[in-house]
């Protein structure tokens, strides 16, 4: 099962301030969330009206909601309403085209 999370960083900050935050102190917290089997982190430029999209991987929708409700999961989810103005979150069914 994998989920993106697409994140618009808080007014104030610049670019370059949640790249920062996102990759250097919330990249950390996030790898830990239990039974997490891969992490990507996608950084937007432009004008795009997000400026991160995280992929997760999980087994299963029930260890995703697992990980969140988890301690580690709770404070990567406070993490991220301290640092954002948005952050939504998608459960997506893949449907590879090539590779």
């Amino acid at each position: 099962m994998k989920a993106i999370i697409l994140l618009t960083r808080r007014d104030g900050d610049s670019p370059e301030d949640f790249r920062r935050w996102w990759l250097e102190e919330h990249a950390p917290l996030a790898r830990q969330l239990p039974g997490l089997r891969k992490l990507v982190f996608n950084l937007v430029g432009g004008d795009a009206p997000h400026d991160g999209g995280a992929e997760l991987w999980f087994d299963s929708v029930e260890e995703f909601e697992a990980a969140y409700a988890s301690e580690i999961g709770q404070r990567v989810a406070a993490d991220s309403i301290a640092h954002l103005s948005e952050r939504v979150r998608l459960v997506v069914t893949e449907h590879p085209q090539v590779g």
